[in-house]
């Protein structure tokens, strides 16, 4: 069976054929990568509540930037960490079960610092970015399992497309940003900067619909059990995403007020 193409870099189309061998039982199923997802869903949040306590705890007596010192390495062992886990696991989705919990902890604790200091500047942001997230994205399951969106062939192109776009611009502004460079368009607050991360925010969301149609083909062709972990992986490394993305666009509206 030919397996539908997802522009989450997680979910290369070879997964779940390679899975696929030699299995017969024990298969992967769409509400089991459900109940996955919601597990990592909360070790995210407590994860996440460890360096958002730590940030304000020490917020309350000092500084934001005496705040940020103490979370610091926490949040940066969290990014780098949650980096090498997840490309493991691309590589070796047999150990998802493993690695997508890791994985997930692991961005916690990134989340609820960078969390934290949007909060600091701009109270009240986080929850709004926590409720679109959720918002987006169970509206798109609804409209997905409605039937009312489908990812089509042209439909998937053009997300892959635009996301290697994405990804793309953030990959030489970090390589200019090494040199002294400074892309503006991607930090400041002006309209075409706010228009850019708005057309971020869409396209992460439309690989939401992708993850979908591929964690749907996968369970379909029977790929084994495993593979829901390694399918709740995918729909983390897209949430997660998303909620950032979200975050930036509502700070960079905030700023202007």
């Amino acid at each position: 069976m030919n397996l539908t193409k997802s522009s989450n870099p997680v979910f290369g189309k070879s997964v779940f054929e390679k899975a696929q061998a030699g299995v017969q039982e024990n298969r992967m199923t769409i509400e089991g990568t459900a109940n996955k997802t919601g597990l990592m869903l909360l070790i995210v949040l407590f994860a996440a509540l460890f360096t958002w306590r730590k940030f304000f705890g020490a917020f309350d007596f000092s500084s934001t930037e005496s705040a940020m010192a103490l979370v610091a390495p926490w949040m940066i062992g969290g990014a780098i960490g949650g980096l090498i886990t997840a490309i493991v696991t691309v590589f070796k989705p047999r150990i998802a079960n493993i690695t997508a919990p890791i994985y997930a902890l692991l961005e916690g604790l990134f989340l609820g610092g960078i969390s934290a200091l949007f909060e600091s500047m701009y109270p009240g942001l986080v929850m709004r970015a926590v409720a679109l997230t959720f918002g987006v994205f169970i509206t798109l399951l609804l409209l997905y399992r409605s039937g009312k969106i489908r990812a089509t062939g042209k439909f998937k192109m053009g997300v892959m497309a635009a996301t290697g776009g994405i990804f793309l611009v953030y990959l030489i502004s970090f390589i200019a940003g090494l040199f002294g460079a400074n892309f503006g368009f991607l930090y400041g607050n002006s309209n075409f900067s706010i228009g850019f991360s708005l057309v971020v925010v869409v396209i992460a969301a439309l690989n939401l619909i992708l993850d979908f149609d591929f964690i749907e083909k996968g369970a379909a062709s029977g790929a084994p059990k495993y593979m829901e972990w390694y399918g709740a992986f995918g729909l983390m490394v897209t949430l997660i995403w998303l909620y950032l993305e979200i975050l930036r666009l509502l700070a960079k509206l905030a700023s202007r007020d």
